[in-house]
Protein backbone atom coordinates (compact mmCIF):
# COMPACT_ATOMS: atom_id res chain seq x y z
CA UNK A 1 0.00 0.00 0.00
CA UNK A 2 1.21 3.48 -0.75
CA UNK A 3 1.50 6.14 1.90
CA UNK A 4 -1.35 8.58 2.29
CA UNK A 5 -0.81 11.88 0.51
CA UNK A 6 -1.91 15.08 2.21
CA UNK A 7 -4.06 17.27 -0.07
CA UNK A 8 -2.60 20.37 1.60
CA UNK A 9 0.84 19.75 0.13
CA UNK A 10 1.66 21.85 -2.97
CA UNK A 11 1.61 20.28 -6.41
CA UNK A 12 4.69 20.03 -8.59
CA UNK A 13 4.08 19.98 -12.34
CA UNK A 14 6.91 18.83 -14.58
CA UNK A 15 7.49 16.95 -17.86
CA UNK A 16 6.90 13.21 -17.72
CA UNK A 17 9.74 10.84 -16.83
CA UNK A 18 10.09 7.20 -17.69
CA UNK A 19 9.70 6.16 -14.05
CA UNK A 20 6.22 7.73 -14.03
CA UNK A 21 4.92 5.12 -16.46
CA UNK A 22 5.24 2.34 -13.88
CA UNK A 23 2.97 4.27 -11.53
CA UNK A 24 0.54 5.39 -14.22
CA UNK A 25 -0.17 1.97 -15.76
CA UNK A 26 -3.23 0.53 -14.02
CA UNK A 27 -2.99 -3.01 -12.73
CA UNK A 28 -6.27 -4.76 -13.39
CA UNK A 29 -7.67 -6.66 -10.42
CA UNK A 30 -10.63 -9.04 -10.33
CA UNK A 31 -13.83 -7.30 -9.32
CA UNK A 32 -14.61 -9.84 -6.63
CA UNK A 33 -11.28 -9.53 -4.88
CA UNK A 34 -11.29 -5.77 -5.14
CA UNK A 35 -14.76 -5.57 -3.67
CA UNK A 36 -14.06 -8.00 -0.85
CA UNK A 37 -10.59 -6.75 -0.02
CA UNK A 38 -9.83 -3.06 -0.55
CA UNK A 39 -6.13 -3.77 -0.42
CA UNK A 40 -6.49 -5.80 -3.62
CA UNK A 41 -7.50 -2.70 -5.57
CA UNK A 42 -4.80 -0.97 -7.62
CA UNK A 43 -2.75 1.60 -5.73
CA UNK A 44 -2.80 4.21 -8.49
CA UNK A 45 -5.56 4.11 -11.11
CA UNK A 46 -6.27 7.03 -13.40
CA UNK A 47 -9.45 8.05 -15.15
CA UNK A 48 -9.34 9.23 -18.74
CA UNK A 49 -11.43 12.11 -20.01
CA UNK A 50 -10.87 12.13 -23.76
CA UNK A 51 -12.43 10.35 -26.73
CA UNK A 52 -9.65 8.09 -27.93
CA UNK A 53 -9.69 4.74 -29.68
CA UNK A 54 -7.00 3.25 -27.45
CA UNK A 55 -7.70 2.38 -23.85
CA UNK A 56 -5.59 3.80 -21.07
CA UNK A 57 -3.59 0.63 -20.50
CA UNK A 58 -2.82 0.16 -24.22
CA UNK A 59 -1.89 3.81 -24.61
CA UNK A 60 0.56 3.81 -21.69
CA UNK A 61 2.08 0.55 -22.87
CA UNK A 62 2.78 2.12 -26.25
CA UNK A 63 4.29 5.17 -24.56
CA UNK A 64 6.56 2.93 -22.49
CA UNK A 65 7.62 1.01 -25.58
CA UNK A 66 8.44 4.12 -27.64
CA UNK A 67 9.46 6.50 -24.85
CA UNK A 68 13.11 6.69 -25.93
CA UNK A 69 12.47 7.41 -29.64
CA UNK A 70 9.75 9.94 -28.77
CA UNK A 71 12.08 11.85 -26.46
CA UNK A 72 14.83 11.74 -29.09
CA UNK A 73 12.51 13.12 -31.78
CA UNK A 74 11.58 15.99 -29.46
CA UNK A 75 15.12 17.32 -29.88
CA UNK A 76 14.48 18.24 -33.52
CA UNK A 77 12.66 21.56 -34.13
CA UNK A 78 9.89 20.22 -36.40
CA UNK A 79 9.03 17.50 -33.87
CA UNK A 80 9.71 19.19 -30.53
CA UNK A 81 6.00 19.01 -29.64
CA UNK A 82 5.45 15.43 -30.77
CA UNK A 83 5.25 14.20 -27.17
CA UNK A 84 4.18 16.99 -24.79
CA UNK A 85 3.14 15.34 -21.53
CA UNK A 86 3.16 16.87 -18.04
CA UNK A 87 2.73 15.13 -14.69
CA UNK A 88 1.42 16.60 -11.43
CA UNK A 89 2.88 14.99 -8.33
CA UNK A 90 2.52 15.57 -4.61
CA UNK A 91 5.02 14.14 -2.12
CA UNK A 92 6.50 11.99 -4.87
CA UNK A 93 3.15 10.44 -5.84
CA UNK A 94 1.65 11.21 -9.29
CA UNK A 95 -1.75 12.85 -8.99
CA UNK A 96 -2.50 13.45 -12.66
CA UNK A 97 -1.18 13.68 -16.19
CA UNK A 98 -2.02 15.77 -19.25
CA UNK A 99 -1.03 15.38 -22.89
CA UNK A 100 -1.33 18.27 -25.35
CA UNK A 101 -0.34 18.75 -28.98
CA UNK A 102 -0.46 21.46 -31.67
CA UNK A 103 -3.63 21.46 -33.74
CA UNK A 104 -2.30 23.40 -36.73
CA UNK A 105 1.07 23.94 -38.37
CA UNK A 106 1.72 27.45 -37.02
CA UNK A 107 0.84 26.23 -33.48
CA UNK A 108 -1.64 29.02 -32.79
CA UNK A 109 -4.25 26.45 -31.72
CA UNK A 110 -3.47 23.54 -29.39
CA UNK A 111 -5.62 20.63 -28.32
CA UNK A 112 -5.92 18.73 -25.05
CA UNK A 113 -5.47 15.08 -25.97
CA UNK A 114 -5.75 13.39 -22.58
CA UNK A 115 -6.33 14.36 -18.97
CA UNK A 116 -5.78 11.59 -16.42
CA UNK A 117 -6.54 12.14 -12.75
CA UNK A 118 -6.70 10.19 -9.52
CA UNK A 119 -9.63 7.74 -9.31
CA UNK A 120 -11.12 9.70 -6.43
CA UNK A 121 -12.58 12.01 -9.08
CA UNK A 122 -14.88 9.28 -10.33
CA UNK A 123 -16.40 8.76 -6.90
CA UNK A 124 -19.39 10.67 -5.62
CA UNK A 125 -17.72 12.29 -2.63
CA UNK A 126 -17.78 16.08 -3.08
CA UNK A 127 -14.46 16.69 -1.32
CA UNK A 128 -12.56 14.19 -3.47
CA UNK A 129 -14.28 15.44 -6.60
CA UNK A 130 -13.21 19.01 -5.82
CA UNK A 131 -9.66 17.82 -5.09
CA UNK A 132 -9.39 16.09 -8.47
CA UNK A 133 -10.88 19.13 -10.20
CA UNK A 134 -8.17 21.25 -8.59
CA UNK A 135 -5.42 18.90 -9.80
CA UNK A 136 -6.77 18.85 -13.35
CA UNK A 137 -7.27 22.61 -13.38
CA UNK A 138 -3.69 23.19 -12.30
CA UNK A 139 -2.49 20.94 -15.12
CA UNK A 140 -4.54 22.92 -17.63
CA UNK A 141 -3.37 26.27 -16.29
CA UNK A 142 0.23 25.06 -16.43
CA UNK A 143 -0.17 24.40 -20.15
CA UNK A 144 -1.90 27.75 -20.67
CA UNK A 145 1.01 29.59 -19.08
CA UNK A 146 3.97 27.60 -20.41
CA UNK A 147 2.90 27.29 -24.05
CA UNK A 148 2.85 30.98 -24.90
CA UNK A 149 2.46 30.48 -28.66
CA UNK A 150 -1.01 28.98 -28.18
CA UNK A 151 -3.78 31.57 -28.52
CA UNK A 152 -6.66 29.06 -28.63
CA UNK A 153 -7.20 25.70 -26.94
CA UNK A 154 -9.69 23.04 -28.02
CA UNK A 155 -10.77 19.75 -26.54
CA UNK A 156 -13.27 17.02 -27.27
CA UNK A 157 -15.02 14.95 -24.64
CA UNK A 158 -17.91 12.51 -24.51
CA UNK A 159 -21.25 14.09 -23.66
CA UNK A 160 -21.71 11.49 -20.90
CA UNK A 161 -18.42 12.37 -19.21
CA UNK A 162 -19.74 14.60 -16.43
CA UNK A 163 -16.36 15.09 -14.81
CA UNK A 164 -14.69 16.06 -18.09
CA UNK A 165 -17.44 18.54 -18.97
CA UNK A 166 -17.28 20.06 -15.50
CA UNK A 167 -13.50 20.34 -15.73
CA UNK A 168 -13.47 22.19 -19.04
CA UNK A 169 -16.39 24.45 -18.20
CA UNK A 170 -14.71 25.30 -14.91
CA UNK A 171 -11.64 26.44 -16.86
CA UNK A 172 -13.45 28.67 -19.34
CA UNK A 173 -14.10 26.33 -22.28
CA UNK A 174 -17.20 27.07 -24.35
CA UNK A 175 -19.09 24.67 -26.67
CA UNK A 176 -17.95 24.86 -30.27
CA UNK A 177 -19.65 21.96 -32.08
CA UNK A 178 -21.32 18.62 -31.40
CA UNK A 179 -19.66 15.69 -33.12
CA UNK A 180 -21.35 12.36 -33.92
CA UNK A 181 -19.27 9.30 -34.78
CA UNK A 182 -20.87 6.80 -37.16
CA UNK A 183 -20.13 3.18 -37.97
CA UNK A 184 -21.12 1.48 -41.23
CA UNK A 185 -20.98 -2.31 -41.13
CA UNK A 186 -19.16 -4.32 -43.84
CA UNK A 187 -22.40 -5.83 -45.14
CA UNK A 188 -23.77 -2.31 -45.61
CA UNK A 189 -20.71 -1.30 -47.63
CA UNK A 190 -21.24 -4.01 -50.25
CA UNK A 191 -24.35 -2.47 -51.90
CA UNK A 192 -22.69 0.95 -51.79
CA UNK A 193 -19.75 -0.37 -53.82
CA UNK A 194 -21.87 -1.87 -56.62
CA UNK A 195 -22.70 1.27 -58.68
CA UNK A 196 -19.93 3.03 -60.54
CA UNK A 197 -19.29 6.42 -58.87
CA UNK A 198 -19.84 9.38 -61.20
CA UNK A 199 -16.60 11.16 -60.39
CA UNK A 200 -14.83 11.98 -63.66
CA UNK A 201 -12.57 14.57 -62.03
CA UNK A 202 -11.37 12.51 -59.05
CA UNK A 203 -7.69 13.32 -58.58
CA UNK A 204 -4.99 12.19 -56.14
CA UNK A 205 -3.87 14.65 -53.48
CA UNK A 206 -0.44 16.28 -53.58
CA UNK A 207 1.23 19.34 -52.08
CA UNK A 208 0.40 21.32 -55.21
CA UNK A 209 -3.29 21.05 -54.30
CA UNK A 210 -2.88 22.70 -50.88
CA UNK A 211 -4.55 25.93 -52.01
CA UNK A 212 -7.61 24.07 -53.31
CA UNK A 213 -8.01 21.96 -50.17
CA UNK A 214 -7.57 25.01 -47.95
CA UNK A 215 -10.35 26.85 -49.79
CA UNK A 216 -12.60 23.79 -49.57
CA UNK A 217 -12.20 23.48 -45.80
CA UNK A 218 -12.66 27.23 -45.35
CA UNK A 219 -16.03 27.25 -47.08
CA UNK A 220 -17.27 24.01 -45.49
CA UNK A 221 -17.30 25.18 -41.86
CA UNK A 222 -18.88 28.04 -39.88
CA UNK A 223 -16.83 31.21 -39.32
CA UNK A 224 -16.34 30.55 -35.59
CA UNK A 225 -15.00 27.04 -36.18
CA UNK A 226 -12.80 28.35 -38.97
CA UNK A 227 -11.38 31.01 -36.66
CA UNK A 228 -10.66 28.52 -33.89
CA UNK A 229 -9.01 25.96 -36.17
CA UNK A 230 -6.93 28.70 -37.83
CA UNK A 231 -5.75 26.45 -40.64
CA UNK A 232 -3.44 27.92 -43.26
CA UNK A 233 -2.28 26.68 -46.65
CA UNK A 234 0.82 25.07 -45.14
CA UNK A 235 -1.42 22.78 -43.09
CA UNK A 236 -2.36 21.00 -46.32
CA UNK A 237 1.17 20.68 -47.64
CA UNK A 238 3.18 17.57 -46.89
CA UNK A 239 6.24 18.16 -44.75
CA UNK A 240 9.17 15.75 -45.30
CA UNK A 241 9.85 15.33 -41.58
CA UNK A 242 6.21 14.96 -40.52
CA UNK A 243 5.57 12.75 -43.54
CA UNK A 244 8.32 10.41 -42.39
CA UNK A 245 6.76 10.25 -38.93
CA UNK A 246 3.34 9.52 -40.39
CA UNK A 247 4.70 6.72 -42.57
CA UNK A 248 6.40 5.22 -39.53
CA UNK A 249 3.15 5.44 -37.57
CA UNK A 250 1.20 3.77 -40.39
CA UNK A 251 3.78 1.00 -40.58
CA UNK A 252 3.58 0.35 -36.85
CA UNK A 253 -0.23 0.40 -36.83
CA UNK A 254 -0.46 -1.63 -40.06
CA UNK A 255 -2.57 0.98 -41.80
CA UNK A 256 -2.60 2.53 -45.25
CA UNK A 257 -3.87 5.98 -46.23
CA UNK A 258 -5.75 6.76 -49.45
CA UNK A 259 -6.77 10.33 -50.28
CA UNK A 260 -8.47 11.93 -53.30
CA UNK A 261 -10.38 15.09 -54.11
CA UNK A 262 -12.98 16.10 -56.68
CA UNK A 263 -12.02 19.00 -58.96
CA UNK A 264 -14.63 21.28 -60.52
CA UNK A 265 -13.09 22.60 -63.78
CA UNK A 266 -15.51 25.48 -64.36
CA UNK A 267 -14.97 27.03 -60.94
CA UNK A 268 -11.39 25.72 -60.74
CA UNK A 269 -12.04 24.62 -57.17
CA UNK A 270 -12.13 21.46 -55.08
CA UNK A 271 -15.69 20.50 -54.14
CA UNK A 272 -15.09 17.21 -52.31
CA UNK A 273 -12.30 15.42 -50.48
CA UNK A 274 -11.83 12.19 -48.56
CA UNK A 275 -8.98 10.60 -46.66
CA UNK A 276 -9.35 6.90 -45.94
CA UNK A 277 -7.18 5.06 -43.42
CA UNK A 278 -7.63 1.35 -43.93
CA UNK A 279 -6.43 -1.40 -41.60
CA UNK A 280 -4.42 -4.02 -43.46
CA UNK A 281 -4.71 -6.83 -40.90
CA UNK A 282 -8.36 -6.36 -39.89
CA UNK A 283 -7.55 -5.59 -36.25
CA UNK A 284 -9.24 -2.17 -36.28
CA UNK A 285 -12.05 -0.47 -38.22
CA UNK A 286 -11.37 1.68 -41.25
CA UNK A 287 -11.54 5.43 -40.57
CA UNK A 288 -12.56 8.09 -43.11
CA UNK A 289 -12.36 11.87 -43.10
CA UNK A 290 -14.86 13.49 -45.45
CA UNK A 291 -15.17 17.11 -46.60
CA UNK A 292 -17.88 18.25 -49.04
CA UNK A 293 -18.69 21.71 -50.35
CA UNK A 294 -22.09 22.85 -48.95
CA UNK A 295 -23.36 23.53 -52.48
CA UNK A 296 -22.47 20.02 -53.71
CA UNK A 297 -24.10 17.72 -51.16
CA UNK A 298 -25.03 15.32 -54.00
CA UNK A 299 -21.41 14.16 -53.76
CA UNK A 300 -22.06 12.16 -50.58
CA UNK A 301 -23.35 9.01 -52.36
CA UNK A 302 -20.57 9.21 -54.95
CA UNK A 303 -17.76 9.62 -52.43
CA UNK A 304 -19.20 6.89 -50.20
CA UNK A 305 -19.32 4.56 -53.20
CA UNK A 306 -15.70 5.38 -53.98
CA UNK A 307 -14.61 4.64 -50.40
CA UNK A 308 -16.70 1.45 -50.27
CA UNK A 309 -14.92 0.23 -53.39
CA UNK A 310 -11.51 1.12 -51.93
CA UNK A 311 -11.98 -1.01 -48.79
CA UNK A 312 -13.05 -4.12 -50.70
CA UNK A 313 -9.43 -5.16 -51.18
CA UNK A 314 -8.78 -5.23 -47.43
CA UNK A 315 -10.10 -7.37 -44.56
CA UNK A 316 -13.78 -6.78 -43.85
CA UNK A 317 -14.17 -4.14 -41.18
CA UNK A 318 -16.62 -1.40 -40.32
CA UNK A 319 -16.10 2.09 -41.73
CA UNK A 320 -16.15 4.93 -39.22
CA UNK A 321 -16.53 8.62 -39.93
CA UNK A 322 -17.73 11.73 -38.13
CA UNK A 323 -20.31 14.43 -38.70
CA UNK A 324 -20.81 17.79 -37.00
CA UNK A 325 -24.04 19.48 -36.02
CA UNK A 326 -23.53 22.04 -38.81
CA UNK A 327 -23.65 19.23 -41.43
CA UNK A 328 -27.33 18.14 -41.42
CA UNK A 329 -27.18 16.74 -44.98
CA UNK A 330 -24.39 14.36 -44.02
CA UNK A 331 -26.22 13.09 -40.94
CA UNK A 332 -29.40 12.55 -42.95
CA UNK A 333 -27.55 10.58 -45.62
CA UNK A 334 -25.73 8.40 -43.07
CA UNK A 335 -29.07 7.53 -41.49
CA UNK A 336 -30.46 6.57 -44.89
CA UNK A 337 -27.68 4.06 -45.59
CA UNK A 338 -28.04 2.47 -42.14
CA UNK A 339 -25.19 4.11 -40.27
CA UNK A 340 -25.10 3.53 -36.51
CA UNK A 341 -24.33 6.33 -34.08
CA UNK A 342 -21.60 4.99 -31.82
CA UNK A 343 -20.55 8.10 -29.90
CA UNK A 344 -21.54 11.70 -29.28
CA UNK A 345 -18.90 14.19 -28.23
CA UNK A 346 -18.74 17.90 -27.53
CA UNK A 347 -15.93 20.01 -28.97
CA UNK A 348 -15.07 22.98 -26.77
CA UNK A 349 -12.64 25.86 -27.08
CA UNK A 350 -11.26 28.80 -25.17
CA UNK A 351 -8.90 31.68 -25.89
CA UNK A 352 -5.77 32.49 -23.94
CA UNK A 353 -4.19 35.94 -23.87
CA UNK A 354 -0.67 36.15 -22.51
CA UNK A 355 0.36 39.29 -20.68
CA UNK A 356 3.31 41.21 -22.07
CA UNK A 357 5.81 42.07 -19.39
CA UNK A 358 6.31 45.82 -19.10
CA UNK A 359 9.13 47.70 -17.42
CA UNK A 360 8.30 49.17 -14.05
CA UNK A 361 7.22 52.78 -14.51
CA UNK A 362 8.84 55.44 -12.33
CA UNK A 363 6.63 58.28 -11.15
CA UNK A 364 8.09 61.74 -11.85
CA UNK A 365 5.69 63.50 -9.55
CA UNK A 366 7.27 65.14 -6.56
CA UNK A 367 10.74 65.38 -8.12
CA UNK A 368 12.28 68.85 -8.30
CA UNK A 369 13.96 70.05 -11.48
CA UNK A 370 17.47 70.20 -9.89
CA UNK A 371 17.09 66.56 -8.88
CA UNK A 372 16.05 65.51 -12.35
CA UNK A 373 18.58 67.53 -14.38
CA UNK A 374 21.55 68.21 -12.11
CA UNK A 375 24.03 68.43 -14.97
CA UNK A 376 22.31 71.45 -16.49
CA UNK A 377 22.61 73.65 -13.39
CA UNK A 378 25.45 76.27 -13.30
CA UNK A 379 28.36 75.24 -11.11
CA UNK A 380 29.32 78.86 -10.24
CA UNK A 381 29.37 82.50 -11.43
CA UNK A 382 29.95 82.69 -15.20
CA UNK A 383 33.26 84.31 -16.32
CA UNK A 384 33.84 86.25 -19.56
CA UNK A 385 35.39 84.30 -22.38
CA UNK A 386 36.73 85.01 -25.83
CA UNK A 387 33.44 83.96 -27.32
CA UNK A 388 31.50 86.42 -25.15
CA UNK A 389 33.86 89.37 -25.99
CA UNK A 390 33.64 88.66 -29.70
CA UNK A 391 29.89 88.78 -29.50
CA UNK A 392 30.06 92.25 -27.83
CA UNK A 393 32.52 93.69 -30.42
CA UNK A 394 30.11 94.44 -33.30
CA UNK A 395 28.05 96.94 -31.27
CA UNK A 396 31.28 98.88 -30.37
CA UNK A 397 32.35 99.17 -34.01
CA UNK A 398 28.94 100.35 -35.02
CA UNK A 399 29.08 103.08 -32.35
CA UNK A 400 32.47 104.34 -33.66
CA UNK A 401 31.13 104.52 -37.19
CA UNK A 402 28.18 106.48 -35.96
CA UNK A 403 30.53 108.96 -34.10
CA UNK A 404 32.75 109.47 -37.19
CA UNK A 405 29.77 110.14 -39.36
CA UNK A 406 28.53 112.85 -36.98
CA UNK A 407 31.96 114.57 -36.92
CA UNK A 408 32.06 114.70 -40.70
Amino acid sequence: MSESVSPNEPLTIRPIHYRDLDRLVPTEAPKASAASDPSAAPEMLFSEHAARSLGLAEYLQQVRRWYGPLKALNLFPPLQHLFSVFVAERQGQPQGMIQVSPFNRNRSTWQVDRVLVNPSASQAQPAELQLSLDVSSQLLRHCFEKIVEAHTWITETNIGDKFGLALYRHNGFQPLAQITYWSIKPEQLLPLAEPEPALPNLLPVSSADAQLLYQLETVSMPPLVRQVFDHQIQDFRSNPVSGLGQRLSHWLQRTEVLSNYVFEPQRKAAIGYFQLRVCRDGSAPHVAKLTVHPAYTWLYPELMAQMARAVQGFPAQALRLASADYQPEREEYLKQIGGVEVEHTLMMSRSVWHKVRESKSVSLEGLALPDVLPGLQPAGKPTPSHFSRSRQQPPAESSREATGASQR
